[in-house]
């Protein structure tokens, strides 16, 4: 009888964890369920597939989204940076593949001949050097370096864990550290935490 319990506890926890998850990218900028390019009603297709996923980003959670042909971006620069940006890898890229505005919406799944591009700010273009830096190593050693920026070790004050554990991917600096794009918190923008009074900015800056 206890096991029984216990499975079914187990189940109904799972349930309510993907109720959860739903209801929080559902309604959200990235529910394209409703768009007339996305004939399959579906929420998760645009970007994820459970068979014949694209396997050649790392980081990339069985990805079905046509990626950006785009080789070269113009990276952020500064006489300040203590990082060396190289060009956009890991989870960042798989953003670009809709956010530089090359790729339609509607190519995935093996579609390529789209011809509904994102519009608006939110298209970066392949120019980020007005952009955060991204898919940049920020560890200890960029830290000291730097001198304005928590150990990635530190703890983080409303998320729990460390700066490494909850923004980082591998170690790197990627889109995702900002920004959810499976809108856990429900907070506009996409972002992991709110920005007010800068506490987004400051949970990485020591300013």
């Amino acid at each position: 009888m206890k096991k029984i319990s216990f499975t079914f506890t187990f189940i109904c926890l799972i349930a309510f964890t993907q109720l959860g998850f739903s209801q929080h990218i559902a309604g959200s900028s990235h529910d394209f369920s409703t768009k007339t390019w996305n004939t399959s009603g579906e929420i998760c297709i645009v970007c994820h597939t459970p068979h014949n996923a694209n396997t050649s980003v790392s980081d990339a959670p069985l990805w079905n989204h046509t990626l950006s042909a785009t080789a070269t971006y113009t990276m952020y620069t500064s006489s300040t940076l203590n990082s060396t940006a190289g060009q956009p890898d890991g989870s960042s890229k798989l953003c670009l593949s809709c956010h530089d505005g090359t790729v339609a919406l509607e190519n995935f799944g093996g579609v390529t001949t789209g011809t509904n591009l994102l519009t608006g700010t939110t298209v970066l273009g392949t120019n980020l050097s007005n952009d955060h830096p991204i898919s940049i190593t920020y560890d200890a050693a960029l830290a000291t370096a730097d001198g304005g920026l928590h150990n990635p070790s530190s703890a983080l004050s409303g998320l729990g864990g460390t700066i490494a554990a909850n923004m980082l991917t591998a170690g790197k600096m990627q889109c995702s550290s900002c920004h959810d794009v499976h809108n856990s918190a429900g907070i506009n923008g996409l972002l992991k935490k709110t920005n007010a009074g800068s506490a987004l900015c400051l949970t990485c800056h020591n300013k």
